[in-house]
C-alpha cells in the first residue's frame, strides 16, 4: 500500500491508529482522582506531542540516518513560526497560506546554512550549525526587530492589513473555518472526560503524512545512500561518489520538517518569538532523538512525547499537589517527604528527566525503542518454527546455486 511493503504498511497502520486514539490513550485516570494529574489528554499538550514529533522525525533524517549532528535546527523552527504569523498579518488567519510558505522558507534557509556548514564534518559541522543558530537568534532578538518584533515577539494586531480577512471569518487560526483551538467533541464517559480537538487532529494528520514520507525516505535508494554516508563516508568517497549533494539534500529536508513544526506552533498559537531559535531548543530535539532511539522510525516520536510529557506534567506538580498526596503521613514525615519530592517535580523536573535520560543512555543505548523490544522479547513464548520442525537440530542440506 502506498509504495510500502507488507511489514511497513502494517507498521504505518499501527502508527495511524495510535495517533488517532491519542485523546483516549493519554487519559487513563478518572477526572477528580489523585492520579488525574498524570493525564495528558488535553489539547495543548497533545498538539505539542504531534508538532515536536514532526520536528524530531525530520532531525532523525539528518542525525539518525546520515550521522550529521546539528545544533542549529531551532533556527528553522523559528523561521517557520515567523513566516506563518506574517501570513496572518498580511492575509488572514487561514493556516493554508502560511504552512506551505513556512516549509519553503525554512528549506531555502537550510540550503544556505547547509551549503556553508557541510564543508566540514564531525564536531566542526556541529559547531558551525550552532554558530548559525545563535546568529539567527540574535538577529531575531535585536537586529531584525522591524520583522520579528524583538523580545516582545511577533503577533497579530487589529490594525494589521489582513487583505483577505472576511467579515464573518474567525479571529484566530483556522483551516477554512475549522478553528484550531475549538473542540469538536467532548465525551463524558463515567468518570472520564475525553477531549477531541480540531487543532490536535489537524496536527495529527500532518504528522502521519510526515511520518509516511520519512518512512519512504528510509526505505528508498536515497536513504540507503545516507546510511552509507553514516557508515563510512571516506570509503564512499574512494568509490568516486560525491556525498555532499546527498548530505545537503538531507539537511534541507530536515530543515523543512523543522519549519513545518514551527509553522504548526504558530498555527496553534498566533505568536512567534526569538526564544524558539535558542540553542536550548536545538539541544532538546537532539535529546528527543537519542532518548527515543537514534536512527529508528518510531524512536524520535517516543522521545518527543517523553520529554514534552515531563515538561508539562511533572513541572505542574507543586507543593499543594504533594500535600494532597502525602497528607496522610505524620506531620514531620510528611514535611520531609515533600521536601525530597520537590527536588524532582515542579521547577526541579529537569533533575528527574536528566536522571531518566542517564539511565536510558547507560542501560538502553538504543533508546526507548530498544527497551520496548526487550520487553516484547520477554513475552515471546515457545521455540522458533525451525526448532519445532527440527528438535534434534539436524544440519540441513545447502540449496543448489541455481535454486
Amino acid at each position: 500500500m502506498l509504495g510500502l511493503n507488507k511489514k511497513d504498511t502494517r507498521f504505518l497502520l499501527i502508527v495511524i491508529a495510535l495517533t488517532l486514539l491519542t485523546p483516549i490513550l493519554l487519559q487513563p485516570f478518572p477526572e477528580g482522582s489523585s492520579l488525574a494529574q498524570f493525564n495528558a489528554g488535553y489539547p495543548d499538550l497533545m498538539q505539542r506531542f504531534a508538532i515536536f514529533g514532526i520536528f524530531a522525525i525530520g532531525f532523525n533524517i539528518l542525525f539518525g540516518l546520515t550521522g550529521y549532528l546539528s545544533f542549529g535546527h531551532a533556527a528553522f523552527l523559528g523561521v517557520g513560526s515567523y513566516t506563518v504569523v506574517w501570513m496572518y498579518k498580511l492575509l488572514d488567519y487561514n493556516v493554508i497560506y502560511g504552512l506551505p510558505l513556512a516549509i519553503i522558507t525554512s528549506g531555502l534557509f537550510a540550503l544556505l546554512i547547509g551549503f556553508v556548514s557541510l564543508r566540514r564534518s564531525g564536531i566542526y559541522f556541529s559547531i558551525l550549525t550552532l554558530a548559525f543558530a545563535q546568529m539567527s537568534y540574535n538577529l531575531a532578538y535585536s537586529v531584525l526587530t522591524p520583522i520579528t518584533n524583538g523580545e516582545t515577539g511577533l503577533q497579530v494586531y487589529t490594525d494589521d492589513v489582513q487583505i483577505l480577512m472576511g467579515a464573518n471569518e474567525p479571529q484566530s487560526p483556522h483551516f477554512f473555518g475549522i478553528v484550531m483551538r475549538e473542540n469538536f467533541w467532548v465525551a463524558d464517559i463515567g468518570a472520564w472526560e475525553f477531549t477531541f480537538n480540531n487543532g490536535y487532529y489537524f496536527c495529527a494528520v500532518i504528522a502521519i503524512a510526515a511520518f509516511y514520507l520519512s518512512l519512504r525516505i528510509f526505505r528508498s535508494p536515497f536513504g540507503l545512500m545516507l546510511r552509507a554516508i553514516k557508515s563510512n563516508q571516506q570509503r564512499l568517497n574512494y568509490t568516486g561518489l560525491n556525498a555532499r549533494p546527498y548530505t545537503l539534500a538531507a539537511f534541507v529536508i530536515s530543515g523543512m520538517y523543522a519549519g513545518l513544526a514551527g509553522g504548526l506552533l504558530a498555527a496553534m498559537d498566533p505568536l512567534a518569538g526569538a526564544e524558539r531559535m535558542q540553542w536550548t531548543a536545538s539541544g532538546e530535539v537532539v535529546l528527543m532523538t537519542i532518548l527515543g532511539g537514534l536512527g529508528t522510525m518510531m524512536g524520535p516520536v517516543l522521545g518527543a512525547g517523553f520529554i514534552k510529557y515531563f515538561e508539562n506534567i511533572f513541572s505542574k506538580i507543586n507543593e499543594q499537589v504533594l500535600h494532597g498526596w502525602f497528607g496522610w503521613l505524620p506531620d514531620g514525615l510528611e514535611g520531609f517527604v515533600i521536601w525530597v519530592a520537590e527536588h524532582f517535580v515542579g521547577s526541579g523536573w529537569h533533575l528527574t528527566s536528566g536522571l531518566l535520560f542517564m539511565l536510558v543512555v547507560i542501560f538502553l543505548p538504543g533508546g526507548l525503542v530498544e527497551g520496548g523490544q526487550k520487553i516484547a522479547a520477554l513475552f515471546k513464548r515457545g521455540k522458533s518454527d525451525e526448532d519445532i520442525d527440527d528438535p534434534e537440530h539436524q544440519p540441513k542440506q545447502s540449496p543448489h546455486v541455481a535454486e
